[in-house]
């Protein structure tokens, strides 16, 4: 079993074999390690590094052959196009950069071919098809730009299919109540889980909440980091009557076990954990508590608009699928009703046979 490395500890090997090991906090400059983890070296570094003494190492972007991958992300991070990005959208971008430029930098753009890619790029990804999507994502990006400045004349990725992916479900009502057992109100899991209920935010928002963003009307302000969309949002009284119980200890709602603020990486695992404690499946994920909030809207007869300025979608179309849902599940119902209704009804009073016909009857008539 793999050895699991101390935090803000990255570990590969890189395109030559050799294993790699760097001293990385959230996204500031890395600092090389000795490789053998657990060793009086390595903590020995690892101790220098967590007290900043360590000098940081310098890219060496300029040694860059021409005509490579690895000068295509140089000129990439030169251009105006890279430029204009959000810090946000930079930050996210950040990892597979530098994947693609530490493993795949030697490879020359002119050698680029949809067969190359697949099985050179993308193939060791295989068995995780999130991580093959963001690579692939990230090297159209860059193959855009290799169009723009005429180093390519055309898209060698045409033709890839994007890799299938089972689609994040929204959380039942039996799951919510479940999860709602395990972890009473004034609990710190408690506490985060109806923030996502509702609120309907992404674990980027909900980490960033702070006790100073909530009015005095019971509203909480949010900027979607993603879309950098500016949100007041009522909060429901079940996020009122978590947030009442839970102990105020620091300027951000949600904390470490040691006071701090968390990063995204680590509420998520931290997340994750209470949500198998619960005792609920793999595939209830944080992001579904979102998709259950879109969920419950919908099913409660609010409109697509009111759905988009909870979860702040920027297009319809994602809106939609909510309320989309929710009439098909109330059609189907009402369907259902009135073919029970008709079946009730479907033995006549008169058989057609007997229209018109003088009825014939043994006896007497009374």
């Amino acid at each position: 079993m793999p050895r699991k490395c101390p935090p803000f500890v990255e570990l590969w090997r890189d395109r030559h074999g050799k294993v790699r090991c760097y001293f990385r906090k959230e996204r500031g400059p890395r600092f090389a390690l000795p490789n053998t983890i657990g060793s009086d070296e390595f903590k020995a570094a690892y101790e220098a590094a967590l007290a900043g003494q360590l000098a940081p190492v310098r890219e060496r972007y300029s040694r860059a052959a021409a005509g490579t991958l690895n000068a295509l992300v140089i000129s990439y991070k030169q251009s105006i196009a890279y430029k204009g990005l959000r810090e946000t959208t930079k930050a996210g971008y950040a990892s597979r950069i530098e994947t693609l430029r530490t493993v795949h930098g030697h490879r020359t753009i002119a050698g680029l071919s949809r067969e190359r890619i697949i099985t050179g790029i993308l193939q060791p990804y295989a068995d995780r098809p999130g991580a093959a999507l963001s690579i692939l994502k990230m090297l159209r990006v860059l193959i855009r730009h290799a169009i723009n400045i005429g180093w390519l004349k055309h898209d060698p990725s045409l033709g890839i299919k994007r890799p299938k992916m089972n689609r994040i479900r929204s959380w039942t009502e039996d799951e919510i109540e479940t999860y709602r057992q395990r972890w009473a109100l004034g609990a710190k899991q408690r506490t985060a889980f109806e923030l996502f209920l509702n609120t309907g935010q992404r674990r980027s928002d909900v980490v960033r909440m702070a006790w100073s963003h909530i009015t005095a009307e019971n509203k909480i302000k949010v900027v979607q980091q993603k879309t950098g969309k500016a949100l007041l949002i009522p909060l429901h009284r079940d996020a009122l009557a978590a947030l009442a119980a839970f102990k105020r200890e620091h300027v951000s709602i949600l904390t470490t076990a040691y006071g701090r603020s968390f990063t995204v990486d680590g509420f998520s695992q931290w997340q994750r954990d209470a949500i198998s404690k619960a005792g609920l499946p793999i595939d209830c994920k944080p992001h579904g508590l979102r998709k259950a909030t879109g969920r419950r809207l919908a099913q409660a007869g609010a409109t697509t608009k009111m759905i988009m300025s909870i979860l702040g979608h920027t297009t319809l179309a994602e809106a939609e699928r909510y309320t989309e849902e929710a009439d098909q599940v109330r059609l189907a119902e009402d369907a259902v009703i009135k073919l029970e209704a008709h079946k009730a009804n479907g033995i006549a009073q008169t058989t057609p046979r007997g229209l018109g016909e003088t009825a014939k009857t043994k006896g007497k008539s009374i």
